[in-house]
């Protein structure tokens, strides 16, 4: 398995003994976990911006809700919100961006204006051109698993793997090398609670089956809350960290996070700990 993705810029991100942490930036106003918080572009950049400072190895942009019942958005809306945000961060920072999107054109527009990274939480299946755009740009890409229902009955291990195979199979047909690419299970995307967490205790098995290093994003999702009995989303903290850090220990190179500043402290602690072996 390759131990680093290539950045366009030739920069390169290693997935190393440490996992890398990815920020989330929602420029949206309907985002389960903190929606119209960063409609503004001005403060989203500034959150950005604090992400990176609070160590976050990657910065994740997306201008298009992806919670249940979300309301679907054109390309030109989705661009008008993330492209401004996009900028800002990276005239203001190095860290690499990534654009959270499902559609070719606006992953193409996101690269153009100085974006790294596509994170398709359709895996490359809703708009399968959005892979072509990442290897004429040499972007490595996340690919996600997702489900328009849920199907509680579901073997849900089996159906992840099966999808993300095919999800693969787009990506290299369309020139993007298989060390380039990153898996993600999709907790909370089409899935029961029990599925989900079912997911995080097995997660080791999808580097295993696909050969590609796995991201894990369980931040504030409703799951969590339900196991907590914390109804708000930015008061899952600590469980958001609890699923991250097992997560870790079954392979997870990168995470996905709300709570950059909370999540950089876990896993000093948990790579110090390491450190004794």
């Amino acid at each position: 398995m390759n131990p680093a993705l290539t950045l366009p810029d030739g920069r390169r991100l290693s997935l190393g003994a440490t996992p890398l942490l990815m920020g989330v930036v929602n420029v949206t106003p309907d985002s389960f976990s903190d929606g119209g918080l960063f409609a503004d572009p001005g403060v989203a950049i500034a959150h950005g911006l604090k992400l990176a400072q609070q160590g976050a190895d990657i910065v994740d942009i997306g201008g298009e809700s992806t919670r249940p019942g979300h309301q679907r958005l054109d390309a030109a809306t989705e661009l008008a919100r993330v492209l401004p945000v996009i900028a800002g961060v990276a005239a203001g920072s190095s860290v690499p961006i990534s654009i959270d999107t499902y559609k070719a054109e606006v992953a193409q527009a996101a690269l153009k204006a100085g974006a790294a990274i596509v994170n398709d939480v359709w895996g490359c299946q809703r708009e399968p051109a959005i892979a072509a755009v990442a290897a004429r740009f040499g972007a490595p890409m996340v690919l996600m698993h997702n489900r328009d229902s849920i199907d509680a009955g579901l073997d849900i291990l089996a159906e992840v793997l099966r999808f993300l195979e095919k999800s693969i199979a787009i990506a290299t047909a369309a020139g993007v090398p298989l060390g380039q690419l990153v898996v993600d299970p999709g907790i909370g995307f089409g899935k029961s609670p029990a599925q989900n967490l079912a997911l995080i205790e097995k997660l080791d098995r999808l580097p295993a089956a696909l050969g590609c290093p796995v991201l894990l994003g369980a931040s504030r999702k409703s799951t969590l809350g339900l196991v907590t009995g914390r109804t708000v989303a930015a008061e899952r903290v600590a469980a958001s960290i609890s699923a991250h850090l097992y997560g870790v220990m079954r392979g997870a190179a990168i995470i996905r996070a709300h709570d950059i500043d909370e999540h950089a402290d876990a896993l000093k602690v948990w790579a110090a700990i390491q450190g004794t072996k």
